[in-house]
């Protein structure tokens, strides 16, 4: 493959990697100022899981810096929207108002 293929390549995989990272704002948003729980905690733990081991890949096999920075930022997202989804969840279940500590009549 030529020298510019390779370097277009590259270039397209970084920019794909930001718009992709681009992609979790709107569930961060959701989350965080909102508090409406959007995410579905089952797909976002498991991309958490795979997000996690590609990045560890890339920071013990791998020796490409993009790929260690697209990966990382991509790995903190979503641990970022499961953290937020899990502590809005555990938030709703343990409100508990007066009312339903009173004994009705």
């Amino acid at each position: 493959m030529s020298h510019l293929t390779i370097t277009i390549l590259t270039s397209m995989y970084a920019a794909m990697g930001v718009i992709g990272i681009l992609g979790y704002l709107p569930t961060i948003k959701d989350l965080w100022h909102d508090k409406k729980p959007s995410a579905n905690l089952t797909s976002y733990g498991l991309w958490t899981m795979t997000s996690g081991i590609t990045f560890m890949y890339s920071l013990f096999v791998l020796q490409d810096k993009w790929f260690r920075i697209i990966s990382g930022i991509g790995f903190i997202s979503c641990v970022s929207i499961l953290g937020l989804c899990l502590w809005l969840k555990r938030r709703k279940f343990v409100v508990i108002s007066p009312e339903t500590l009173t004994p009705s009549s």
